[in-house]
């Protein structure tokens, strides 16, 4: 600060020297105009007031102008001496400084008094600050290399399972796929089991219907044969009373033919008159082995009629039993065509569930190939990225190695010490 204070000092005393001079160059021409100029316009005495004034400034001015350069010699020997010492300064900080230009961080200027003061204090502080920058892009560049090798490896890994997994979820894919052929495979089985299962419960329910018709006409069948079979014991009793007729019949015929005979043997012992009462009584006997014979073919008939009507009642009987048996037998496969139905009916419910159950598998399987798929892209996104990462540290790591040994000239440390 000082010696910035002399230079400034200096500076405007060498200025301030052509002031004087410059008067003193002035008043002598202002005086040699005023004896020119007085002589004819002022008297001799004024004349001579105005040039003892004028030498008398004159005469200040050359006083000044010798105090002027007295002080500007003076003021020179001390700047030489102040330049030399200042010069010296210079080069003994440019000394100190040339091996930083080789890259050693470990040089301390001096710091004295002199100009070179102020900046080789500064020289000190931008090298301390250089050095720590230094030392940590030597650190940091050592960590990153450290880091970006783990990275590098870390990634490797992620990339190899990466790849196995995208061939894990490539078989995985596949098998979902068959999977969900086979699911859908299903489904379309299902649905024809739907359609078949349906079928089943109207035929069962047709069967279910033609059995309950066969029933209900069974059981007029055996209605109406029990009505006839009443109907024939009915006619069997009127063909008994009928052959008790004819029975009582066929013995009035033999009591007229005994009578007949009676009379023809009172007629044979009569004479004339009785010959046309012969011929009555012949008539009459003929009369009752007609009656006689005719009743025989009626108790033949009736008998015949019994006989056929005893044989209907027994086959009657027989077949109302049949009726009977088979209107049981077809209530029973009633009954189990009604089971039938109601297992049909639950059977093609369970199968619509299952269908159902094997749409929404369908359906879900699908999603869940879309998804595996989807997975299987962002695996191999992921893989791919693992490269370009790969890649991209491996670069790092580069320019990490680069970055030290760029600062490897650098010297940091004094020697014998650990860098």
């Amino acid at each position: 600060m000082n010696n910035s204070m002399q230079l400034s000092n200096t500076f405007f005393t060498g200025k301030m020297i052509w002031i004087p001079i410059g008067l003193l160059l002035f008043s002598i021409i202002g005086m040699i105009i005023l004896f020119i100029v007085g002589a004819s316009w002022f008297d001799y005495q004024q004349a001579m007031r105005v040039g003892v004034l004028g030498c008398f400034i004159i005469l200040l001015n050359i006083l000044w102008v010798t105090y002027l350069f007295y002080r500007f010699y003076t003021q020179q020997t001390a700047w030489s001496k102040v330049e030399s010492d200042q010069q010296e300064s210079i080069m003994c900080l440019l000394d100190e400084m040339s091996t930083l230009a080789e890259g050693d961080l470990t040089i301390r200027a001096t710091v004295s008094e002199n100009i070179t003061g102020a900046v080789a204090d500064s020289v000190n502080y931008a090298v301390d600050a250089l050095r720590e920058l230094v030392i940590k892009i030597d650190d940091t560049s050592g960590r990153l290399t450290r880091f970006a090798q783990i990275a590098e490896k870390r990634i490797s890994q992620l990339s190899q399972a990466s790849t196995r997994q995208s061939e894990e979820i490539s078989m995985a894919s596949s098998a979902i796929a068959a999977m969900t052929h086979s699911i859908h495979k299903v489904s379309r089985n299902a649905a024809a089991s739907t359609e078949v299962a349906r079928k089943s419960l109207e035929i069962s329910q047709a069967g279910a219907h033609t059995v309950r018709s066969a029933m209900s006409d069974m059981v007029t069948v055996r209605e109406q044969i029990q009505s006839t079979s009443k109907r024939i014991k009915r006619l069997g009793e009127t063909s008994q009373e009928v052959g008790d007729i004819v029975r009582l019949m066929n013995d009035i015929a033999e009591q007229t033919n005994i009578l007949a005979l009676n009379a023809s043997i009172q007629t044979s012992s009569m004479s004339g008159s009785g010959r046309s009462f012969e011929r009555v009584t012949d008539e009459v006997q003929q009369l009752a082995q007609r009656s006689a014979e005719a009743s025989r073919k009626i108790d033949l008939l009736v008998r015949a009629i019994q006989t056929d009507t005893q044989e209907a009642i027994a086959s009657m009987e027989q077949t109302t039993a049949r009726v009977v048996t088979s209107s049981r037998n077809a209530e029973s496969a009633g009954a189990a065509l009604d089971e039938v139905e109601e297992v049909s009916t639950s059977l093609a419910r369970l199968i619509a569930n299952i269908s159902d159950a094997s749409f929404k598998q369908a359906d879900m399987a699908t999603r869940v190939t879309s998804t595996m798929q989807s997975i299987q892209e962002g695996t191999l996104q992921t893989e791919q990225f693992s490269k370009e990462t790969t890649e991209l540290v491996s670069n790092l790591n580069e320019t990490a190695n680069e970055l030290r040994r760029s600062i490897a000239d650098f010297t940091l440390t004094k020697a014998g010490s650990t860098k």
